[in-house]
């Protein structure tokens, strides 16, 4: 799966709420100052050759929509960045968001909770 910029990231981020949308669509739910119809639609053009997007055509125009779940992408992400910074130790990436973001005890607790939840 190929990595995905900031700007093709927000785009994403939006179709994975809205489900379906045109390039207007998209624009109305940037916020300001919004970027050009062109640069949005290039954008968009970029993740449907990535494979991120696809869409279905109406009337003159096209609906966007995604084809990745957003799940999936953020699985892949967290693992690139676990890889990348924490040498493949999920142990290590948790033990740095410990110390660096104050993270409490219940915190901690409720996501001990998920892990034994998910075995």
């Amino acid at each position: 799966m190929k990595a995905l910029t900031k700007a093709e990231e927000d785009i994403m981020q939006i179709l994975w709420q809205l489900q379906k949308a045109n390039v207007k669509d998209i624009i109305k739910v940037l916020p300001e100052p919004k970027p050009a119809y062109n640069t949005v639609s290039t954008i968009v053009r970029i993740l449907e050759s990535k494979g991120f997007v696809d869409y279905e055509k109406k009337g003159k125009g096209h609906v966007y929509f995604p084809i990745l779940k957003k799940q999936d992408y953020s699985n892949q992400s967290l693992n690139k960045l676990m890889e990348n910074y924490f040498q493949g130790s999920f142990k290590s990436m948790v033990s740095f968001f410990v110390k660096k973001n104050d993270i409490d005890i219940k915190e901690l607790e409720t996501i001990l909770n998920e892990i034994d939840k998910n075995k």
